[in-house]
C-alpha cells in the first residue's frame, strides 16, 4: 500500500517539529527553542478520516548550523519536497511575515506541489487576525493552528486529505520487524540506514553527533516491510550536553520499542564504556541483539573475523550468545546478511515450547552437575517448568525455594537451555517460583 508523503516545511523555529508531534498525537520529533535542532527528515505515519499519511518533519530552510551542515540539511529538505504529494508550509503568527517566509514560499511555488498554509502559534482567537498578512505568500487561505495548545488539528488535516483526494480504504501493512540501530558516535549508524533504505535518507557526516532524533525509516526486502530506527550516537554521560542527553534517552526508548537491536561496533576503535552501557541497556530490556562490526573493509587486515569475535566475547561477555556479522555500511557489504540474521533472532524470540519440550530439556540439564550451593544451605531443586510468554521467551521454573537461586545457577540454567532449545541466540527471562505458587517468585 502506497502512503502519500506530506512534508512539513518552513524557516527555522516556526514550530514544525511541534506541529508534527501535535498532528501525530505523540512525541516524534525533538522540540527545542534553539534553531537548527532538526536536521534529518523525521517521519511518522498517521491515519485521518480513513486515509493514511506519512508526515515528514524537515530542518529549517535557511538555517545556520553550528556544525556547518547547512548543505546537508537543505539536501534533506529538497528530498522531502521532491517525494511529497502535498506540503504544509508553516509560518509563525507571533513573528509575522518575514523575507525568509517569502523565500520558502517561492521555493515551494517552483516545486509545483499542492501547498497548505499553516499559521502556527495562533494560541487564541486574537492571534487569528494576524493570519491575513500571510495571504501575500500566494499559497491560498491560511489555516490557524497552535501546536502548543492543539488548536486547528482537525481543520488542517481535513485540508490535507481534501488536497490528496479520495483513496480506497485499506489497512496499512504492519512491519515485519522493527530494528533499532544503536552505537557510539561515528560508528556508521546513519550510513547503514541509508544502505538499508537505498537512498540518502539520513545525513552522513564526519561531525560527531550529527543525528539527534530517533528516526524511523521504512524499507523493503523481498516484498516485506521493515522499520530501521536510526538513533543518536552515544558518548560518556559526563560529556553529554542537555540535548545529547535527551537524544540518549530517545535511543533507550528506541531499544524498548524495537523487536531486535543491532549494536553497531566500530571496527577501527576499541570497544569502550559507551558500548558496554548500550549492551547493558539491551540486556535490561531482554531484546534480541545482533552485534554488527562496521567498517570491516578498513579493518580486516588487522584481525581475522575469528580473532575479532574472540575479542568481542572477552570485552562483552554478557552478550556472548549474540551472533556477530561483519559489515561495511559504506559499500553495502553484508548488510542484507545482517538483516537476515536479525530476522532469525526475531523468529527465535517468538517460538513457544510446549510444556513437555521444556521439561524434557530441563531433565537433561538437571542430570548434569550444576553450581554447588553455599555452605550450610540446601541445594536448589527444580521440579518442572512452563513457558508463559514470548518476545522475550519467559519461562517459569518451579523449585523448592526461589531464595536459594544464585546468579551462577541462573546462568547455568540459561546457558544449558540455549544449547537444548531453539533459543540459541536470544535472551531468556527465567522466573523461579516455589512449587505450588501461582504468583510471585523471583524474576
Amino acid at each position: 500500500m502506497s502512503v502519500p508523503v506530506v512534508a512539513i516545511v518552513g524557516r527555522p523555529n516556526v514550530g514544525k517539529s511541534s506541529l508534527l508531534n501535535m498532528l501525530a498525537r505523540r512525541q516524534v520529533s525533538i522540540v527545542d527553542p534553539r534553531w537548527g535542532i532538526t536536521r534529518d527528515r523525521v517521519s511518522t505515519i498517521i491515519e485521518h478520516q480513513g486515509r493514511y499519511l506519512e508526515l515528514v518533519d524537515t530542518g529549517g530552510v535557511g538555517v545556520v548550523d553550528a556544525d556547518h551542515l547547512e548543505s546537508h540539511v537543505e539536501e534533506q529538505i529538497r528530498f522531502a519536497i521532491d517525494q511529497a504529494a502535498a506540503i504544509i508550509l508553516v509560518v509563525d503568527a507571533l513573528a509575522g511575515l518575514t523575507p525568509l517566509d517569502q523565500a520558502v514560499a517561492d521555493l515551494l511555488r517552483r516545486a509545483s506541489k499542492p501547498v497548505i498554509l499553516a499559521v502556527n502559534k495562533a494560541d487564541h482567537a486574537g492571534h487569528e487576525a494576524e493570519a491575513g498578512q500571510f495571504l501575500r505568500l500566494g499559497h491560498g487561505e491560511p489555516t490557524c493552528v497552535s501546536a502548543l495548545h492543539t488548536r486547528g488539528r482537525e481543520e488542517l488535516l481535513g485540508r490535507v486529505v481534501a488536497v490528496l483526494g479520495a483513496a480506497e480504504a485499506a489497512e496499512l501493512a504492519e512491519p515485519v520487524m522493527k530494528l533499532a540501530i544503536v552505537g557510539k558516535r561515528n560508528a556508521g549508524k546513519s550510513t547503514l540506514v541509508n544502505a538499508l533504505a537505498g537512498e540518502r535518507r539520513m545525513i552522513v557526516s564526519e561531525v560527531p553527533g550529527t543525528t539527534r532524533d530517533a528516526v524511523d525509516v521504512r524499507f523493503e526486502r523481498d516484498g516485506q516491510t521493515f522499520i530501521a530506527i536510526d538513533t543518536a550516537g552515544v558518548r560518556k554521560r559526563s560529556s553529554m550536553s542537555d540535548l545529547e542527553f535527551y537524544s540518549y534517552r530517545r535511543a533507550l526508548s528506541s531499544i524498548r520499542r524495537a523487536d531486535v537491536v543491532m549494536l553497531l561496533i566500530d571496527a577501527m576503535v576499541p570497544v569502550a564504556e559507551v558500548d558496554l552501557k548500550l549492551a547493558r541497556a539491551i540486556l535490561d530490556e531482554y531484546k534480541p541483539v545482533l552485534i554488527a562490526v562496521n567498517k570491516w573493509d578498513l579493518a580486516q587486515d588487522r584481525a581475522s573475523p575469528t580473532e575479532f569475535g574472540q575479542y568481542l566475547t572477552r570485552v562483552l561477555p554478557a552478550l556472548d550468545y549474540a551472533p556477530i556479522v561483519f559489515i561495511a555500511a559504506r559499500t553495502g557489504h553484508n548488510v542484507d546478511a545482517a538483516v537476515e540474521v536479525a530476522l532469525s533472532l526475531h523468529r527465535q524470540a517468538r517460538i513457544r515450547l510446549t510444556t513437555s519440550q521444556l521439561n524434557a530439556a530441563l531433565q537433561r540439564i538437571l542430570a548434569l552437575r550444576g553450581p554447588s550451593p553455599k555452605r550450610g544451605t540446601k541445594p536448589v531443586k527444580v521440579y518442572y517448568g512452563t513457558q508463559i510468554a514470548v518476545a522475550p521467551p519467559t519461562l517459569v521454573l518451579f523449585c523448592n525455594d526461589p531464595d536459594l537461586v544464585r546468579e551462577d545457577y541462573r546462568r547455568f540454567i540459561q546457558n544449558r537451555l540455549r544449547e537444548l532449545t531453539p533459543f540459541k541466540e536470544i535472551p531468556l527471562r527465567l522466573w523461579f517460583r516455589a512449587s505450588g505458587q501461582s504468583r510471585g517468585g523471583r524474576g
